[in-house]
């Protein structure tokens, strides 16, 4: 699933064209996603000019003229395309080498702006899903309710961590409770912890001490800030809104890394994989402590 540097990249790649842009209309495929399409969807968006773009955890919000938010998560396999004269191409920053697959057959979701640009969403596993509502209530929607700082923050800080010390699970199940730092998933928890040399079987009240903290602070935010410039890490299937393909897992230190070397200077340890909580966590043993 794509995380929070996928998702951020798209977000900028599709900003130059919807941010300003009026949708002159909607048209969908099918009747729903993962989740039906909410009442009169189409209606409520055509005519309608997109005023910003913006995200919070997973989520892209398309804030819509007339109070209304567009909320779209891209699931598994989701991506967003765009088509027209007015497209922008490579807009985004870092180097991207894979040409994207077009399977219109997987075209679900094409709204189209007025000057002939057309932004085209498309999900071969069908588990993303779009939701509408008014700006009023946001902040209780089930999706964004309890959503906790953003690692991209000026809030986020070793006093956010810290603020995990209390809670009886490891660091990796920590980081990965969206109510304390949210965005954060599999990928790049495994690579702050590499980061910052700490045991993901640690447990979370290693965050009391202020050096270990800021720490693992310091480490989230170079991993995430890193991602996001090279254009996420597209494992699978992950596109960028340009139609290309980000590159960073090829910077992974211990991601899918299994039984590899420690890329640690002067480790000589090797790469483990272990399940936590039904999910792969990637570590090495020797450095991490």
């Amino acid at each position: 699933m794509p995380e929070l540097p996928e998702v951020e990249t798209v977000r900028r790649g599709l900003q130059p064209v919807l941010e300003g842009a009026t949708i002159l209309r909607v048209t969908l495929a099918r009747p729903a996603l993962r989740y039906p399409f909410p009442e009169r969807f189409t209606e409520r968006l055509a005519g309608r000019r997109v005023l910003g773009l913006d995200r919070r955890s997973k989520y892209l919000l398309w804030n819509v003229e007339g109070g209304e938010i567009l909320l779209a998560h891209l699931g598994m396999s989701g991506s967003f395309r765009i088509e027209g004269s007015d497209a922008p191409g490579a807009a985004m920053p870092g180097a991207f080498a894979l040409a994207r697959s077009r399977d219109t057959r997987h075209d679900h979701v094409r709204f189209e702006l007025q000057g002939g640009t057309a932004v085209i969403y498309n999900d071969p596993r069908r588990f993303g899903f779009m939701d509408l509502m008014s700006r009023a209530e946001m902040d209780r929607h089930p999706r964004l309710v309890g959503l906790g700082v953003e690692p991209t923050s000026n809030l986020f800080s070793a006093d956010t961590l810290t603020a995990l010390a209390d809670r009886r699970t490891p660091l990796k199940a920590a980081l990965l409770d969206q109510g304390g730092v949210t965005g954060l998933g599999n990928i790049y928890v495994c690579e702050a912890l590499w980061r910052a040399e700490l045991d993901p079987r640690r447990p979370a009240s290693a965050l009391a001490d202020p050096q270990v903290a800021e720490r693992l602070a310091s480490a989230i935010r170079a991993v995430i800030a890193e991602a996001i410039e090279a254009g996420g890490s597209t494992l699978r299937d992950h596109m960028r809104a340009d139609g290309t393909l980000g590159y960073f897992q090829h910077r992974f230190a211990v991601y899918g890394r299994e039984g590899e070397p420690c890329q640690r200077p002067g480790c000589g340890g090797t790469v483990m994989r272990i399940q936590q909580a039904g999910r792969s966590t990637f570590f090495c043993p020797s450095c991490q402590r």
